[in-house]
């Protein structure tokens, strides 16, 4: 898989969003998202969050803890950057520094690897995350995006 564009993540944040996102919104997406994680045969761990609280989590097989310290640290990301995990992976890239270098962070708590993406709820901003861990960056990241894609486009 390639690696997304700044640009496409960037239309991909603007795009993406909720005009509504409640407990019942992120066990669908969740359940969803461990569907097409199984479809694509992928070994994944996956965490939905509002305002820090976890709403859903489930980890497949072929998982361990590791997967869930990764999340930890790329909710974090999101959280205090308001941007996705990948979008900051990028950002790092491109300037050629770590995201403790470039920000004073904590490597330990956070992570500018792909596979969170920020849950934003139109006219109000930033509201929860959505993270999975187990693949590459940017795989992570994709298996979110098409997810919300198909979760937020209307049925014609």
């Amino acid at each position: 898989m390639k690696m997304p564009t700044m640009a496409e993540v960037v239309a991909e944040e603007a795009t993406l969003q909720f005009t509504k996102f409640d407990n019942q919104t992120a066990l669908a997406i969740g359940n969803q998202l461990v569907a097409l994680a199984q479809e694509r045969h992928a070994a994944v761990t996956i965490d939905i969050t509002r305002c820090r609280q976890q709403l859903f989590h489930a980890a497949l097989p072929g998982t361990a803890i590791d997967n869930d310290e990764w999340l930890k640290r790329k909710i974090n990301v999101v959280y205090q950057f308001g941007v996705s995990s990948l979008h900051k992976q990028l950002e790092m890239t491109a300037q050629g520094r770590s995201i403790e270098e470039a920000s004073l962070v904590n490597k330990y708590q956070f992570a500018a690897a792909g596979g969170c993406f920020p849950v934003v709820l139109k006219d109000t901003g930033l509201i929860g995350t959505i993270a999975v861990s187990g693949m590459a960056s940017e795989e992570d990241h994709q298996l979110i995006v098409d997810e919300l894609t198909a979760f937020l486009t209307p049925i014609k």
